[in-house]
């Protein structure tokens, strides 16, 4: 028991540990507003994208072809979705509460924090890169149609909206990196060593300069202003996704990297993109600002609750 315990904080502390030391440098003057934009921008644009090629390339074409945990994901994805948003319309009396409300208690930092908790507990990836292919293009599609949907208490979708959503998910980086690493895993193309050695170089920043970057722009705020959504909306994202979508999975047969990476898809906390996405569009950014600082502040102890209680059941 006390040996799964450790494994589960293994896997966790050393994430949100940096996470806090980037809060701190960020307090005392360290960083500045101008590093964290520069540093998320690197992350997202390069160096996440290079780790998610190389994890790719490397891959085994069995674990590639691996359609039947894609189609778990993406269909967990969707169906969370349409379910929390279903729920939140008839339920939720404040109108103008529903859109950030359901991005905030299904869209996971999946990808960015995801991968570096996968990475700390792994040494690489693993599924993740198959986990972000199947569910990014779900959650960045679905955050456009319910903000704009619900900007305001009740908005319009039009072409030029959903149009620009797709053309964003087609240039995400990450999905980039991804399909572009599939020819290499695929026709067993070795890389150079050169361009190995550089493509490492590069990708061993993304986790590190990730993590500094998240904790730099951790914003207080109004973070606690409405208290009742974004316990709620925390508690959907960091538990009762988990609850209810981890059982299916250990019963079709996922276990290890796979159940991890949909352990991380399901319970990792909110993604800062989403507050900056729900402010800009019309929708409640305090709320939004709520669960993002919420559900990374409880989601080092909720994931290595997870993580121990899997490790535990001998499913990791």
């Amino acid at each position: 028991m006390l040996q799964n315990f450790v494994y589960a904080l293994n896997a966790t502390l050393p994430v949100f540990a940096v996470m806090v030391l980037g809060h701190i440098l960020r307090r005392i003057g360290f960083f500045t507003e101008g590093f964290t934009k520069t540093a998320d921008k690197l992350v997202f644009r390069v160096a996440l994208p290079v780790t998610l090629f190389l994890d790719i390339a490397k891959m085994d074409p069995s674990q590639l072809l691996d359609g039947r945990f894609v189609a778990y994901c993406a269909a967990v994805t969707l169906v969370s979705i349409l379910v929390i948003w279903v729920l939140t319309k008839l339920l939720m009396r404040d109108k103008t509460q529903v859109g950030a409300f359901v991005q905030g208690a299904y869209r996971s930092s999946a990808a960015v924090l995801g991968a570096a908790l996968i990475i700390n507990i792994y040494g690489d990836a693993g599924y993740a890169p198959l986990m972000i292919l199947a569910s990014v293009p779900i959650y960045n599609v679905m955050a456009v149609l319910i903000l704009v949907l619900e900007a305001g208490g009740g908005g319009r979708l039009d072409g030029v909206r959903l149009k620009r959503a797709a053309v964003n998910v087609l240039k995400n980086p990450l999905l980039i990196g991804i399909a572009l690493g599939v020819p290499f895993a695929l026709l067993h193309i070795p890389l150079p060593s050169a361009a190995n050695k550089l493509l490492t170089m590069v990708s061993s920043i993304s986790t590190p300069l990730a993590l500094l970057a998240i904790g730099s722009a951790f914003v207080w705020g109004d973070a606690m202003k409405k208290a009742r959504p974004t316990l709620l909306a925390s508690c959907i994202k960091l538990v009762i996704l988990p609850a209810v979508f981890l059982p299916p999975a250990i019963a079709l047969g996922f276990r290890d990297a796979q159940l991890t990476a949909i352990l991380i898809m399901l319970g990792a906390p909110s993604t800062p993109s989403g507050y900056i996405m729900a402010k800009q569009m019309g929708n409640d950014g305090i709320l939004a600002n709520g669960i993002v600082v919420l559900t990374t502040l409880l989601a080092a102890v909720t994931i290595t609750g997870w993580i121990f209680l899997l490790k535990t059941l001998s499913l990791l």
